[in-house]
């Protein structure tokens, strides 16, 4: 725990440490340890300062923690990420899984939606329907009915920036820097999808407003169908092997 201070300490406010060299008694707990997440993602209470850093606050518990080790064991590469959480043990991370996750998620306005009327009929089709003869599923069917998510291993889609969204799907279809070349199910349904699509899809969500309702809704449990559980097996936490 403390080697973990020490890093985030040394990787974000170095500068700060060269100017005042007192030495700082910070309490022991999950939420100081955890600062250096907030750096980039923000604290619970704001949307994070960079399109590109999605809030992680209120997230599921499974999901993140499947990120945390992704990252770690070098199966989503992203440096900054991959040095934090170098030779942290599963139980380490599970724990800052479950502190982002008992946070309540701060959702910003929604982003004007500057779509035409057809690129509108696109999404909802894609979000609501699917295409089955792409074999591409709804988006509702993974992420519930309402994009909140589905606890504990699926995210929800709502409050999301549209950048953000269309840069997830282009390192999907392209395996590139932040998604890794590990292939997974969004990872094959993103390469069936047109450029046009996605950005149709990454606009109309980003412009849909996250009530207060559906913020508490969000974690419940759900269950997805048995094809679509089949096929996006790579998503749930694998069981640890005895030692």
């Amino acid at each position: 725990m403390r080697r973990f201070i020490l890093i985030a300490c040394l990787f974000f406010v170095a500068p700060a440490l060269a100017a005042d060299s007192s030495p700082v008694d910070a309490p022991d707990t999950i939420a100081e340890r955890v600062k250096a997440c907030t750096t980039c993602h923000g604290p619970e209470d704001k949307a994070g300062r960079d399109a590109y850093y999605p809030r992680i606050a209120g997230k599921p518990e499974g999901y993140l923690f499947n990120q945390l080790r992704n990252f770690r064991d070098g199966r989503r590469h992203y440096r900054p990420m991959a040095f934090l959480l170098k030779d942290l043990p599963d139980e380490y991370l599970r724990e800052m899984a479950r502190h982002f996750a008992s946070l309540n998620q701060a959702f910003p306005p929604p982003e004007r939606l500057a779509s035409s009327p057809g690129e509108v009929e696109l999404a909802r089709k894609l979000i609501d329907r699917g295409d089955p003869a792409r074999k591409i599923p709804a988006c509702i069917e993974c992420h519930g009915k309402d994009l909140m998510g589905t606890a504990p291993f699926i995210p929800g889609l709502l409050g999301l920036p549209r950048v953000y969204i269309i840069a997830q799907f282009g390192n999907w279809q392209h395996g590139a820097l932040m998604r890794g070349q590990t292939p997974d199910c969004m990872s094959e349904i993103a390469k069936r999808l047109t450029t046009s699509e996605v950005s149709a899809i990454g606009a109309w969500l980003a412009a849909q407003p996250v009530s207060e309702s559906l913020s508490r809704q969000s974690g419940q449990v759900a269950t997805l169908s048995p094809e679509l559980a089949r096929r996006c097996a790579s998503v749930f936490l694998q069981p640890e092997v005895p030692q």
